[in-house]
């Protein structure tokens, strides 16, 4: 099995509280791996220091087998790890079609003079683009949308289309926080669908959820986190009938009487 994504001992501290510590886990191509864990556990902060958003206090990351610590989240993107974040982030007032556009631009960018006189470079790089953003469209379910504007989608849609964007940018591994928050069960349910159709392409998966049906429906392994450290790892059922996780989620009474 090939691994896209490795990290080591990921640390980092802001001042005096220690936000994640020691954090190790891989993703091998294809896999999809649940973060889970308490409000306040580091999840998210575990996440941003992967994607570039904030720097490690210490640690490495390794992505495809090249050492990315610390690097911008526009360099991860380009070395095909993209990320969606908890609140759903697409460009209102555009089409579906646009907002994909908008994830394609690696495609749709040759370069500032070719763009600007519109070379038959600039014009390739737009079929390009034109006809990997068809691909996705008909891959996600929302070509039958591709004319509505993003702000007047469902919710769901809109989660999905969130996706989509990041899908557009080509990318190898994709890092997903929370991507069932706020859905009825519903539209839980076509997310989570949605995001086993990214793993058939090839495409690595880290989801963060709190939703428990949602993350054994759909992880292979679950890392389960805990003020900043790991907890427990394994299979999702294993994981979930793990003493010190009923313990961290619902307190020791619980684990005791074997809940």
């Amino acid at each position: 099995m090939t691994r896209i994504l490795s990290v080591e001992r990921l640390s980092r501290s802001f001042g005096g509280l220690q936000a994640v510590a020691d954090l190790s886990f891989d993703v091998d191509a294809g896999e999809i791996l649940g973060i889970i864990g308490p409000n306040g556990a580091g999840k998210t902060t575990a996440v941003n220091l992967v994607s570039g958003v904030i720097e490690p206090t210490s640690g490495k990351v390794t992505l495809s087998g090249h050492d990315v610590t610390g690097k911008a989240p526009h360099v991860l993107v380009e070395a095909g790890l993209v990320r969606t974040f908890q609140a759903t982030i697409v460009y209102a007032g555009q089409t579906v079609r646009e907002n994909l556009l908008r994830g394609a631009f690696r495609e749709i960018y040759p370069g500032l003079v070719a763009t600007l006189f519109g070379t038959g470079r600039a014009r390739e790089a737009r079929g390009r683009a034109d006809a990997h953003v068809e691909e996705v469209m008909r891959w996600l379910d929302l070509k039958r949308v591709e004319h509505s504007v993003a702000s007047g989608l469902p919710y769901g849609f809109q989660k999905v289309l969130g996706m989509g964007i990041a899908l557009a940018a080509r990318p190898r591994i994709v890092l997903l926080d929370e991507p069932a928050a706020g859905l009825s069960a519903e539209e839980t349910d076509h997310v989570r669908d949605t995001i086993k159709l990214v793993r058939e392409r090839g495409i690595s998966v880290v989801v963060i959820d709190h939703n428990m049906r949602f993350i054994t429906d759909l992880c292979d392994r679950v890392l389960v986190m805990a003020q900043g450290r790991e907890l427990a790892r394994g299979k999702p059922q294993e994981v979930l009938r793990n003493p010190n996780v009923i313990e961290a989620y619902l307190g020791k009474r619980y684990a005791q009487a074997g809940h």
